[in-house]
């Protein structure tokens, strides 16, 4: 009992992710798909196997050369592509007379490779196809005899009126003298040798299994679909122990800024989350890398936030504990104690101290997605130029130089680093990345972390535009944590306080260059009416600071804003 494995395709569905991985390299459950299906071979009683390659053909061949299989496992290169049929007679020798099994590489399945082939000797027909109830595949006629008649998208006129369409699943049990029915042109698939058996009067037979599992990955959405189909059980699993055979529910829910997909699972009395980051498309440290390697840091450091269950680094799932809908934002928005809203506050920086201070200790900078540390290129470039970039010329149409304000971005990072009081900063720490459950405050979007300044985050929390804090609240909760921190690390107050000032001005830079790209161009507008808010912070901080400390930068701000009044108050009036 040998096997042909079809490995040569370009994947050219999955584009651009197969530029550098074949698809039978592609991983299932941290896994090449291809020793997946070798190993299904294996246990099926296979002696032997031969794989056709083509494209990425040494990457194929490099991971077969690597691996210690207990029967023959051979790669085959073609130089010009011959096609399923042109394949399988070229590779007829290897057969040795045999009846042979031939599987697509690119499947999903739980088949019983043995009971196919065992099938398949038992009825003496040439070639036994297995074929599956897939609606978005099914164009191959089967008779309720089990026979194959057409692979036409229509019945011949004559066609049992019972027969009915499935797809083939590209598993097939094959015998020798088949092969002279290949045409003699090439490439040629070995449909066209079915057709020709069918013509010549020959039977093929069907083998059509029950509670067959199958699925192909050759499009991003199948890829993905066969992942999440093997791990989400997996991840249930670990969370909250057996939940064989309960089925799991999978609902849509709304991200934020991010491009990534947001569902609630849930499966009987238990729920969790999974967040698809995508497909990976370059080599080095990605978004859900970064995502996976500080969660885990950072929660077994006490740090709240949510247990990571399962993840799945190339495909970009990430099961996580499921911490509810309600947000920071939306509790202080729903509260009018300001003492309670500070209470609320108060909690966070709490619980930020140990991740600001205590996690940095043992955090390694090669986590870190961009960037390793929050360093004078970041704030010119992630938050000066997209301010200037993004805010003022593309969402405002203002044509403002960066060239003209870059020196006083300078001397704003110069002055913001000199200043810093570093520890692991979230990067992000505003009202909708922390979740409230069970009266505790929860980080999420975590994955931008890094080495920082403190006060950064602090800014970030406290200048948010989603709860526009009232400058009393922001004063005292500021003035609490410089002592908290200051206690801590030794640094003095003031030292602490004028880094935060600056801090405020590269957050709000970068709060008003994220705004704007995701209402112009990622066309998300639930972000637009935050922009108000944060240009007049913008120029309350610039004019707290003093015209003389950056004129340009003040000059630019006072124009932004007298446009932004002027184009909602047209807009509140039934103009733009």
């Amino acid at each position: 009992m040998k096997a042909l494995i079809l490995a040569a395709g370009f994947g050219t569905r999955l584009l651009p992710y197969t530029e550098n991985l074949p698809k039978p390299l592609f991983p299932v459950l941290g896994r090449p798909l291809i020793e997946i299906l070798i190993e299904r071979l294996i246990h099926a009683g296979c002696t032997g196997i031969v794989i056709n390659t083509h494209h990425l053909h040494e990457k194929i061949s490099g991971f077969i050369s690597g691996q210690n299989f207990p029967i023959p496992v051979i790669t085959c290169y073609e130089e010009t592509l011959l096609g399923t049929g042109g394949t399988i007679e070229n590779l007829s020798e290897f057969f040795e007379g045999q009846p042979f099994i031939v599987i697509n590489g690119d499947i999903v399945t739980d088949i019983d490779l043995r009971a196919v082939y065992d099938y398949h000797l038992g009825h003496g027909h040439l070639a036994t196809l297995v074929m599956h109830d897939y609606p978005a595949y099914n164009n191959v006629w089967v008779t309720p005899q089990g026979y194959v008649s057409s692979f036409d998208a229509r019945p011949k006129e004559d066609e049992n009126a019972e027969s009915k369409r499935l797809a083939f699943t590209g598993i097939q049990v094959l015998s020798p003298e088949m092969i002279r029915f290949i045409p003699q042109n090439r490439p040629v698939s070995s449909i066209d040798a079915y057709r020709n058996m069918l013509k010549s009067g020959l039977k093929i037979k069907a083998f059509v299994p029950e509670n067959l599992y199958w699925r192909d990955i050759g499009s991003p959405p199948s890829y993905l679909e066969a992942v999440y189909e093997k791990t989400a059980p997996l991840a249930f699993s670990r969370g909250f122990g057996s939940v064989s055979g309960l089925p799991i529910k999978r609902t849509p829910i709304a991200g934020d800024g991010s491009d990534r997909k947001w569902y609630r699972l849930t499966c009987g009395p238990h729920s969790l989350i999974l967040a698809e980051h995508g497909i990976r498309s370059r080599k080095g440290v990605c978004e859900i890398d970064a995502f996976v390697a500080i969660g885990r840091h950072l929660h077994q450091n006490r740090v709240p936030v949510p247990q990571i269950y399962l993840w799945d680094s190339f495909s970009g799932h990430v099961y996580l504990e499921d911490l509810g809908d309600i947000n920071l934002q939306t509790t202080v928005l729903g509260e009018k104690d300001q003492n309670r809203i500070a209470s609320y506050y108060e909690s966070v920086v709490d619980q930020m101290l140990g991740m600001w201070i205590n996690s940095a200790n043992s955090f390694d900078p090669a986590w870190a997605y961009q960037t390793p540390a929050y360093d004078k290129t970041l704030i010119l470039e992630r938050e000066c130029r997209y301010f200037v970039d993004a805010f003022l010329n593309t969402y405002l149409g203002l044509d403002v130089s960066y060239e003209r304000l870059k020196a006083e971005f300078i001397r704003l990072a110069d002055n913001l680093l000199a200043r810093a009081v570093l520890g692991l900063m979230h990067r992000d720490l505003q009202s909708r990345n922390i979740m409230v459950k069970d009266n505790t405050m929860y980080l999420i979007d975590f994955q931008g972390s890094r080495m920082g300044p403190i006060q950064y985050d602090l800014a970030s929390l406290l200048i948010d535009p989603y709860v526009n804090l009232p400058q009393d609240v922001q004063l005292q909760i500021l003035d609490r944590c410089a002592d908290q921190v200051c206690r801590q690390t030794g640094v003095e107050k003031k030292f602490f306080l004028t880094g935060y000032e600056y801090c405020t001005l590269t957050r709000n830079l970068q709060v008003l260059g994220a705004f704007a790209h995701l209402s112009k161009i990622k066309h998300k507008l639930g972000f637009e009416p935050y922009i108000p808010a944060a240009i007049q912070n913008l120029n309350d901080r610039l004019t707290q600071a003093g015209h003389d400390r950056f004129p340009n930068l003040s000059d630019v701000a006072a124009q932004a804003l007298k446009k932004i009044h002027l184009s909602f108050d047209t807009s509140k009036s039934g103009g733009l």
